[in-house]
């Protein structure tokens, strides 16, 4: 009993000292000490409180102010109203909101730079399209810098990158420096937090409430296109396009005190537990390896039917959403003699209806065969495609309108049901092989972003770009019932 009357105060006090680095330390040694009875869920503060004391103490034996000083950093964290892992997904919202200003903005900017440089659109498409590719390029090996260097480092500087391309382009006077600024540092920014970003905050931060918080930042996207789409429109109507881009980095900016002050890697960095969890969690170790990992699964899953199946579909699927209507539908409709604010309005309705037709897919995806729901989807959109030519007039009318609400409603629920297909087919490596998917998705958006501005040059409108993409999207679905069922497989890269 006097053994463990010492104990007790040398735990606590090698708690405190790590408790200065980790804010983990008391909580986490009072668990391991057998103590996690006395412990509260709401909490690792409540780890070590005076039933933990009572429990080491002897008859004789004394608590030094060791153990109360073990206790204060969780005790300060225990007294917040409410769980830090709110803050963190607050702070990740607000960053994808300002990320989908990035997005909005290179529709706008095709009509405006073709007309002060006489540049063609094929080269202006070239630099969104270079941006789009390395936004989804990027993004497979996102998660493995994350894991490297740290989630809050990353988007930092991340959000830098990009403030600093966009921010460059006002004094830009050749195309290359397009290329450059919005193309290669925009573009790498992008990738570096979009797709790994709310995926990884939310895996370490909770563990209760993780569809409701991937609902949440899922639609902060749509949000920010809603936000920033009529406002960066009106810009460069009344302003110019420089006003527009500074715009831009100036939201970048201004989420990095945010992100560098209140976002944090892990939940064990300030002494908590994941919402929702009963125990205390270690930070992981850096994963150096994870990176080449993500590359063996690409080659193995590479030597697969169904991977080139999904990431043909889903290529198709970029090229008729961001490569096609997020980058074309704005200068598209201004040949119609649409305004620009009414074009980008009509762009920001589709991000609202976006929201809900992502959730309503997941809903019908696990009810429905979703190799079925896939076909379904490309093919209503290629439908729709075909009629959008017809539909442009410079005024909004009710056709559009039920245009605008349906390409909304489909515009990424074609996700949930690809992600399914990832699951049943790589199990374990599903999460890395969709990364890869995705990629595509973001490579097929490039090649039309490019394509699309050539066509507009070459033909002098985009009807054959609009007839173009509907066939394909016929293609898609096709591919998609092609996508035979197939159970989930054994770890393609086991032990890396």
């Amino acid at each position: 009993m006097e053994g463990a009357g010492q104990s007790g105060p040398d735990r606590s006090t090698d708690g405190a000292g790590q408790g200065l680095d980790r804010g983990a330390g008391s909580g986490h040694g009072a668990e391991h000490d057998g103590l996690a009875g006395s412990a509260d869920a709401s909490g690792a503060g409540r780890a070590t409180g005076t039933g933990a004391t009572e429990a080491h103490r002897a008859p004789g034996a004394t608590v030094g102010t060791a153990a109360a000083g073990a206790t204060a950093r969780p005790l300060r964290t225990r007294r917040l109203p409410v769980h830090w892992a709110w803050f963190v997904a607050a702070v990740t919202f607000v960053t994808i909101i300002g990320a989908a200003a990035f997005r909005s903005l290179p529709g706008l900017l095709i009509d405006p730079l073709h007309r002060e440089f006489d540049w063609s659109r094929g080269t202006i498409g070239l630099a969104v399209s270079v941006n789009l590719a390395l936004y989804g390029l990027t993004a497979p090996f996102a998660a493995a810098l994350m894991d490297r260097f740290g989630i809050r480092r990353v988007v930092a500087v991340a959000l830098t990158v990009i403030a600093l391309g966009s921010g460059l382009t006002v004094w830009m006077t050749a195309a290359w420096q397009l290329l450059l600024c919005w193309g290669v540092l925009v573009g790498l920014g992008s990738g570096s937090m979009a797709l790994a970003f709310a995926a990884t905050v939310t895996n370490r931060w909770f563990t209760e409430r993780r569809g409701l918080v991937t609902g949440i930042l899922t639609a902060a996207s749509a949000s920010g296109q809603l936000i920033f789409l009529p406002l960066l429109s009106w810009i460069v109507e009344e302003h110019d396009w420089r006003p527009a881009a500074v715009t831009v980095a100036l939201a970048a900016l201004a989420v990095v005190p945010f992100v560098w002050l209140l976002l944090r890697d892990h939940p064990a960095d300030v002494g908590l537990k994941p919402y929702g969890s009963e125990v205390f969690v270690e930070k992981p170790p850096p994963v150096p390896g994870a990176a080449r990992r993500a590359v063996k699964v690409l080659l193995s899953a590479a030597r697969t039917g169904p991977f080139w199946l999904l990431a043909g579909t889903f290529a198709i699927c970029g090229a008729s959403t961001n490569g096609l209507i997020q980058t074309h539908f704005i200068p598209a409709a201004h040949d119609e003699r649409m305004p620009v604010t009414a074009a980008a309005s009509l762009l920001a309705v589709i991000g609202v209806f976006d929201v809900i037709g992502t959730v309503a897919s997941g809903w019908f995806t696990d009810r429905f065969e979703a190799r079925r729901l896939l076909a379904v989807y490309y093919a209503l959109r290629g439908v729709s495609l075909l009629f959008l030519p017809m539909l442009l007039f410079p005024t909004v009318h009710p056709p559009m309108i039920l245009f605008i609400v349906f390409y909304g409603l489909d515009w990424v629920a074609t996700v949930p049901p690809t992600l399914a297909l990832c699951r049943e087919h790589y199990g374990d490596d599903s999460a890395i092989v969709f990364g890869w998917v995705l990629a595509s998705h973001q490579v097929g958006a490039a090649l039309v972003a490019f394509l699309g501005g050539v066509a507009r040059d070459v033909f002098g409108s985009y009807d054959m770009v609009w007839y173009a993409s509907g066939a394909l999207c016929a293609v898609a679905a096709l591919m998609a019932l092609v996508i035979r069922k197939g159970r989930a497989m054994v770890p393609a890269v086991a032990g890396a």
